[in-house]
């Protein structure tokens, strides 16, 4: 970890967790800097490992403010994550040679048929999807004029939850380094997240000429008072957002657990499929928390909590590794770490440089067998095109200790 600081162009120093600062692309930079200049950012902006330009706020970002919450520091994928579970399987017992591809070929393919990916959503309402859910974000408060557009949102969520997604979310079967069977499951609040993130930003701007301070508006991070009707409404679809993407993928696996047990059923004989390991974390989110003797929104853009002995999950691209991790709760992270290996070129740069044809003999060189009903897009998801996560993880040890790693077996996209 270095750190940034130029008083003649910064309030507040910049903490790095790479190498040194030519890893640091320079609009991702410019944008800290930007965060570093906020009159209401507390003690300095930490960047993960993984970290790259996004809008507004940089990825793998971690900002803590006082007072006000900035839709666009949290992002357009609210609650955003991941869930995994080891099962009580060995690979090498039930994965065999051909047979062993055979199979997770079928498992794939009945993943596909169960889960609708991409643009695609369940035809009814799902069940699963407690009512509850609903009432949580409208009971006890009175709905604005400017949430009223947002309540068609409940609606379209019933039949998105349980639903992958499209871009770098994803299902994996993994390997780990004892030979486990490990399941994992990358999605987030599907079209609900970007709603409520497209809506706020734009109501933060219609407010930024009555507000003080007055934020330069090409810095794209308009805000909103915590305390104001405004900022309480943010909150709480966030938090309806959050409910949402964590249910979302809980069904998820749900499901594929389901897939994967009745498929590995004959070839595990009296062996019991049991699930010894169950972790569950969130990466884009904001959260009321206390640092330095001070309550503030810690606003984690590609980043996730892990205060001391918390557990968290950080997956790599397709193809290569993942690790389950536990957090040393380092205060100068504001107790954070990096949300996965995190993009080193743009999607349209990764899909110029590499073609389906490429990334394709490089999933069959990794013996990875693969799920996409789209394929045209995939190079855009090559390993290549992200950063090497065993790098990433080395930069942060600091932050986290590494328990357990996990290779790609199988993996479905959007």
């Amino acid at each position: 970890m270095f750190t940034l600081f130029d008083p003649g162009r910064q309030k507040l120093p910049i903490k790095v967790w790479l190498e040194n600062a030519g890893e640091l692309e320079p609009a991702c930079l410019e944008q800290a800097r930007n965060l570093s200049n906020l009159p209401f950012a507390h003690g300095w902006i930490a960047l993960m490992p993984d970290t790259h330009s996004g809008y507004g706020m940089p990825i793998g970002g971690v900002l803590a403010t006082r007072g006000v919450i900035i839709p666009n520091a949290v992002g357009v994928d609210i609650g955003c994550g991941v869930i995994f579970e080891q099962t009580s399987v060995k690979v090498a017992e039930v994965f065999k040679g051909d047979a062993g591809k055979r199979l997770l070929e079928v498992i794939v393919s009945e993943i596909l048929r169960t889960i609708p990916t991409g643009f695609e959503h369940h035809k009814q309402k799902h069940p699963c999807l407690a009512a509850d859910r609903f009432e949580k974000v409208l009971s006890g408060f009175k709905i604005n004029g400017f949430e009223q557009t947002l309540l068609q949102e409940l609606e379209r969520a019933s039949f998105q939850v349980g639903t992958l997604g499209g871009g770098n979310h994803f299902i994996e079967l993994q390997e780990d380094d004892e030979g486990y069977l490990c399941l994992m499951v990358h999605s987030g609040s599907r079209n609900v997240g970007h709603t409520l993130c497209t809506h706020f930003n734009k109501l933060a701007k219609s407010l930024s000429g009555r507000l003080q301070p007055v934020i330069p508006a090409k810095w794209d991070l308009a805000y909103l008072p915590a305390e104001s009707p405004e900022g309480q409404a943010y909150i709480r679809w966030m938090q309806f957002a959050l409910d949402f993407a964590h249910e979302n993928r809980e069904i998820m696996m749900e499901r594929v657990r389901g897939i994967v047990e009745k498929a590995l059923a004959p070839r595990l004989a009296a062996h019991t499929f049991e699930i010894p390991a169950h972790h569950h974390c969130h990466h884009n989110y904001a959260s009321m928390e206390v640092h330095d003797n001070q309550t503030l929104w810690v606003h984690r853009k590609g980043a996730i909590r892990v205060m001391k002995g918390e557990t968290g999950i950080i997956p790599g691209a397709m193809g290569s590794y993942s690790y389950l991790v536990r957090g040393k709760g380092s205060a100068e992270s504001f107790n954070s770490c990096s949300h996965g290996a995190g993009r080193k070129m743009s999607r349209h740069e990764a899909k110029k440089r590499y073609s389906l044809q490429d990334t394709l003999k490089d999933l069959d060189h990794q013996k990875v067998v693969l799920g996409k009903v789209k394929k045209g897009d995939l190079g855009e998801e090559s390993r290549l095109a992200y950063k090497d996560i065993d790098e990433v993880i080395q930069n942060e040890l600091d932050l986290i200790e590494p328990l357990k790693r996990m290779k790609t077996l199988a993996v479905v996209k959007g």
